[in-house]
C-alpha cells in the first residue's frame, strides 16, 4: 500500500504582525493599495503542502511517496525528511532553480497574508510511478505544478488509483476543463470554504452536484469553525474544530488535516470519521508555531479523539 502526494516542498518564511491587517487597509483605496507592516519576527521552517502532509501521515503511522520538484536548496530539507523515514524517490531536483518558498504574514487575529515563490515547482515531474496497486493505493493532488496535477488525474484514472482532488491555490490558473476533469474523477474533493466557492462559480455547479460528482463526497475546511462533510447523495454535517491549547499558529493545520482525511480513508472509515481524524490532527498543528513542529504518538493521538468525539474509532 501507498500514499502518493502530488504537491509542493517548499521553505516557509513565517512571520508574525502583532497589529491587525484591518487597521492599516482603507476598504475605499482597496484600488490603490500601499501597506506595509512592521514584521516582530520570522522564521523559516520545512513546509509545502506535500511535505506538511507527509509529515502527519508519518506521526500517524502511514508512509508517503511525496511527488514535487525542488531546487539547489534542498539538502537540509532532504535531510530531515530522511531523519523521519520519509522516501525521496519521488523528488526531483532542479540544480538551476531554487527551491519554492511561502511569505506568511499572520496578524493578531489569526489573518494571514501570504506571497509563493514557486521556482522549482514549476519544473515538470518526472516520477515514474513504477508500483501503481489500484486494489491499495491511495494518491492526493494537491496544489502544485498544473500540468503535473492535470496529468496525474489522467494517469490516475487510467490505472484505477484513487485520488483525493484539492486545487485549492491552484484554482486561478486550472482551465475549467481540467478543473471538471479532475472533479468526475476523483475519489474525494477537498477545499477550505473560499476555494470550495471558487470552484462552484468556476465549475457552475453546486456543493450537493459537487459532491455527487466523486466518489465519496465532498469536505469542505472552515478554519477554526471546522469543517463540513457532504456525502454523494447530499447529506451535509458539521464536524466541530476540536479545541486546542493554544493557538500557535495556523499555517498548515489544512494539511494536518488532510492527512487525517487520508489515515480515515486507509483505515476504511466512513467519511464523517475520516473528517473527525483530520480535525484531530489539524488541532496539534495549530498548537505549534510551523507546519511540521507536532508531534505525537498513537495512543495518545486516539485518546484525544476519543475525548473530542464521542464515538471516537
Amino acid at each position: 500500500m501507498a500514499v502518493y502526494i502530488t504537491g509542493s516542498v517548499a521553505y516557509d518564511r513565517i512571520m508574525n504582525f502583532s497589529g491587525k491587517f484591518a487597521d492599516s487597509i482603507l476598504p475605499d483605496r482597496i484600488d490603490n493599495l500601499n501597506v506595509s507592516f512592521f514584521i516582530d519576527s520570522m522564521e523559516e521552517k520545512p513546509g509545502g503542502n506535500a511535505g506538511n502532509m507527509a509529515h502527519t501521515l508519518k506521526l500517524l503511522g502511514e508512509n508517503s511517496v511525496i511527488i514535487a520538484c525542488v531546487g539547489k536548496d534542498f539538502d537540509p530539507y532532504g535531510e530531515l525528511l530522511q531523519k523521519r523515514g520519509l522516501p525521496l524517490d519521488g523528488i526531483h531536483r532542479v540544480n538551476n532553480e531554487r527551491t519554492a518558498a511561502a511569505y506568511i504574514i499572520t496578524d493578531s487575529a489569526g489573518n494571514q497574508i501570504t506571497g509563493f515563490h514557486a521556482a522549482a515547482m514549476l519544473s515538470p515531474s518526472a516520477y515514474a510511478f513504477p508500483a501503481l496497486n489500484p486494489e491499495e493505493d491511495l494518491a492526493v493532488i494537491s496544489p502544485s505544478n498544473p500540468g503535473d496535477m492535470r496529468d496525474h488525474v489522467r494517469l490516475y484514472r487510467e490505472r484505477g488509483i484513487r485520488y483525493i482532488y484539492d486545487p485549492a491555490q491552484q484554482l486561478p490558473v486550472i482551465p475549467r476543463a481540467d478543473l471538471l476533469e479532475g472533479i468526475q474523477g476523483a475519489y474525494l474533493l477537498v477545499g477550505n470554504d473560499y476555494e470550495i466557492g471558487l470552484i462552484m462559480k468556476a465549475a457552475g455547479l453546486g456543493r450537493k452536484e459537487l459532491a455527487a460528482a466523486t466518489a465519496r463526497g465532498l469536505v469542505t475546511t472552515c478554519g477554526e469553525h471546522g469543517s463540513m462533510v457532504t456525502e454523494t447523495d447530499g447529506e451535509e454535517t458539521a464536524v466541530p474544530a476540536v479545541p486546542v491549547s493554544v493557538v500557535a499558529d495556523p499555517t498548515g493545520a489544512g494539511d494536518a488535516y488532510r492527512a487525517g482525511l487520508v489515515k480515515g480513508l486507509l483505515l476504511k472509515q466512513p467519511l464523517l470519521e475520516c473528517a473527525r481524524l483530520g480535525a484531530t490532527c489539524a488541532a496539534y498543528c495549530v498548537e505549534c508555531r510551523g507546519t511540521q513542529e507536532h508531534d505525537f504518538n498513537l495512543d495518545d493521538f486516539f485518546r484525544r479523539h476519543a475525548g473530542a468525539f464521542s464515538e471516537g474509532m
